[in-house]
């Protein structure tokens, strides 16, 4: 083993002159290290927007949400509270109600999300008091029952802080057209008006008190369910799964991850066709590998029957090419991880690539190296120029001792 990591490596750094087959063999080289540092760069550009989505969404919305299993309501929580409190890893958790119901003003109308949370646990599950660029976050019944609505929203209605909004809420509608009679509408001060980087959110979400949202939607004392928050994120899916275990006929448990599933699913496809894509580079450098070492047999024809002749085996010749095969591999994979790591972490600190502020909510492209790419990547890269010396070095292995030094 250590004669064909000699040799091969002899083979690789060879003096005596730069042919042909040396060429493409630094062309290989280089495509690897140029793959390896592509991927790395734009996974961890996938990784920095996967991010930057989470913690958009998560100054929203809750780790968990626990909602009724069949009804629309959540009945009978004290016990899930009871449990909740003597929890360490939650720290804090909310009930709410939640319901469609259309916002009027200066006959604007529009459908929007309506939520109902208490006024002093809000910051305990939502990072949405933060936001607030207009006015404060209070949705008490001070004299005047208030709301906080999105920036979207409020542009869409020209609506500011201090006017009057109504809230027609869909509970009393079929009873009203049947009967002929108003349907329940209630007025709101705003409060103020928010602005959590997510414009569909901006657009449809407004918040009121819990009180006035269980009047709206004639629900009684009952809620639509809890908002959780924890300590550690990365405790969400054991938490959840305890809850289920001891809850879980009656209540059902959904993670952040689950109340946007289909964005994080898309956004993880996109993710593996790119690395597929991109892995084509490293591809065509392992065809011009193959080519290279192909020709590497016919140049060292007789020194294949010398050795063969000396009483080398055939597993010794047919390593030889398989491990300057993969010193491409780890050459093209140690450059490649350097430039790549590198570029990353300028971007990270300088802002290489920025974006206009004006277009977009974040100053420059994120990007966050995850270590899992780090090995991922090379190991693709070391795998295909492995596989792209197996039909030379078995051609190498196979050839006729007498015939390599016939003419010599």
């Amino acid at each position: 083993m250590k004669l064909a990591q000699t040799i091969a490596f002899r083979y690789l750094r060879s003096k005596r002159r730069i042919g042909f087959v040396t060429v493409i063999s630094m062309i290989s080289i280089g495509g690897v290290t140029v793959g390896v540092a592509a991927l790395i760069i734009v996974l961890s550009v996938f990784n920095g927007f996967n991010g930057l989505v989470t913690s958009i969404l998560l100054n929203f919305d809750p780790h968990l949400r626990i909602e009724g299993n069949r009804a629309q309501s959540l009945e009978g929580y004290d016990t899930l509270i009871g449990y909740l409190d003597h929890q360490e890893r939650v720290s804090g958790f909310a009930p709410y109600v939640s319901g469609k119901a259309l916002v009027v003003f200066r006959n604007i109308n529009r459908v929007i999300t309506l939520k109902g949370i208490e006024d002093a646990r809000i910051d305990a599950v939502s990072g949405i008091r933060n936001t607030v660029v207009l006015g404060s976050f209070d949705v008490s019944r001070k004299g005047r029952d208030g709301i906080v609505i999105g920036l979207t929203l409020a542009d869409r209605l020209g609506a500011v802080v201090g006017d009057t909004i109504s809230i027609v809420s869909p509970a009393g509608t079929e009873p009203a057209l049947l009967q002929m009679g108003q349907p329940l509408i209630r007025r709101f001060l705003v409060n103020g008006i928010y602005e959590s980087r997510n414009k569909d959110y901006d657009g449809l979400y407004a918040f009121v008190s819990l009180l006035a949202g269980q009047e709206l939607f004639e629900m009684g004392n009952s809620v639509n369910g809890l908002e959780v928050r924890l300590s550690d994120l990365d405790e969400t899916g054991a938490i959840a799964s305890r809850l289920e275990s001891q809850f879980g006929r009656d209540f059902r448990v959904l993670t952040w991850y689950d109340l946007h599933r289909e964005l994080y699913s898309m956004m993880e496809i996109e993710r593996w066709m790119a690395y597929v894509i991109l892995s084509l580079i490293i591809g065509v450098a392992s065809f011009n590998l193959l080519g290279s070492l192909t020709m590497s047999v016919i140049e060292k024809t007789r020194d294949i029957g010398i050795l063969q002749s000396m009483g080398a085996r055939q597993t010794t010749i047919q390593n030889v090419f398989m491990f300057q095969g993969l010193y491409v591999g780890l050459l093209g994979s140690v450059f490649g991880v350097l430039l790549g790591v590198l570029l990353v972490f300028l971007q990270q600190e300088f802002s290489l690539v920025p974006l206009d502020p004006t277009v977009y909510i974040i100053p420059a492209i994120p990007v966050d190296l995850h270590l899992s790419d780090v090995v991922l990547v090379p190991v693709t890269a070391i795998l295909l120029c492995s596989l792209a010396a197996l039909y030379p070095s078995r051609r190498a292995a196979t050839l006729i001792p007498v015939e390599a030094i016939r003419w010599e």
